[in-house]
């Protein structure tokens, strides 16, 4: 199984790597995921979130 985060949906990208003669080849980025513990109807669990989702619920509590 990849790592997607677990509220958005968020995974890996695809884009290229451009050389300082302007080859492009083919590259894939990972999104920055973090385990976080998660409660869910009273019970807890870890689930990877990623940093844009973890700043926004972040925002939302305070």
């Amino acid at each position: 199984m990849s790592k997607v985060c677990a509220i958005c949906g968020k995974g890996k990208m695809s884009g290229n790597k451009v050389s300082h003669s302007n080859r492009r080849t083919p590259k894939t980025y990972s999104a920055n995921l973090q385990k976080v513990k998660v409660e869910i109807n009273g019970k807890e669990s870890t689930e990877y979130v990623c940093t844009r989702c973890i700043r926004t619920a972040n925002k939302e509590q305070h």
